[in-house]
């Protein structure tokens, strides 16, 4: 019999649905909650995969315990786990419904187990989530400024655009000295920064935000980053294709990256100017680019070797 299991995150506790035995149990969301729900998991004979909603990090303490345990752990979207619920009808929500829906989920979907991101790799991630947001805020402060006029507003705005750039400018040098003394991250960064348009930013966030690269082929690492094309038609209907899903930040420094490419990489530049040559759209083109970009980056990483125009 193989037997799934669902966990429903909250700040606090850990709602666990066992099926198809139907057992529930609740644990706190701490270390000694976690290491309890282990100790519980690793007597299931026949368990074959642990899902566990991606619950805005508070499910990083329990998926980092499972994960170091050995158990078959799996994050999910919690989009698709509510997609699914919608499917079989199921409009009722509380956090034990909620550990039931994803344990049915993982039954029926089968969700591949990946990689989890160790804690070095967490902590980098935090990190670069941290500079977005100063750099948004900076961004936000700085047009203030310039609209405000001359008085008290505008001495206030630039204080604060001061003390933003210097708290930008310490994380940037904690970030570095970060990846620096990590010789498995130097060595990656050094390889993907090789590519003409892949700079340290872009460079940090994919090994923030997505440690698979080099592991994956082409098209799964495209679903990941959110830049695989999925098509819509229906009988004679013939929709555009769209992108959506997977990782926001990675997509996004991926498209900034393939701006750039398309401008100082001659090989990605013929890439996109082919495309638009063709009659493709001009967005279309970078989104196609970006994608490119991200299968040579995977290759880079995975064969660890540097860019070549070849």
């Amino acid at each position: 019999m193989e037997i799934t299991v669902g966990i429903d995150v909250s700040k606090a506790r850990l709602d666990v649905y066992i099926h198809p035995l139907g057992e529930s149990l609740v644990s706190g969301n701490d270390e000694a909650g976690a290491s309890e729900l282990v100790e519980r998991l690793r007597r299931l004979e026949g368990l074959v995969s642990v899902g566990i909603e991606a619950s805005g990090r508070y499910e990083r303490l329990a998926v980092a315990e499972l994960a170091a345990a050995g158990l078959p752990v799996v994050v999910l979207n919690p989009a698709q786990v509510r997609h699914y619920a919608q499917a079989i009808g199921l409009k009722a929500k509380t956090d034990p419904i909620d550990a039931r829906l994803i344990a049915l989920f993982v039954a029926a979907v089968k969700p591949e187990p990946r990689p989890i991101a160790d804690a070095h790799t967490e902590d980098l991630a935090a990190l670069m989530a941290r500079r977005r947001q100063l750099v948004q805020m900076l961004a936000a402060e700085r047009m203030r400024r310039q609209q405000a006029a001359p008085g008290l507003i505008r001495t206030s705005l630039a204080r604060i655009v001061t003390t933003l750039e210097d708290e930008l400018k310490d994380l940037d040098r904690h970030i570095d000295t970060t990846v620096r003394d990590t010789p498995v991250w130097r060595d990656k960064e050094n390889l993907l920064a090789s590519v003409p348009g892949i700079g340290k930013t872009i460079a940090r966030t994919l090994l923030a935000e997505l440690p698979e690269l080099g592991q994956l082929n082409p098209k799964q690492v495209a679903a990941l980053a959110g830049l695989a094309p999925y098509t819509r038609q229906s009988g004679k209907w013939r929709g555009k294709s769209l992108i959506g899903g997977g990782r926001t930040a990675v997509r996004t420094a991926l498209f900034m990256g393939a701006l750039v490419a398309a401008r100082h990489n001659p090989t990605l530049k013929a890439f996109r100017d082919r495309l638009v040559a063709a009659g493709k759209p001009k967005l279309v083109a970078i989104v196609a680019t970006a994608r490119k970009l991200l299968t040579i980056l995977n290759a880079i990483v995975r064969d660890k070797k540097p860019w070549s125009p070849a």
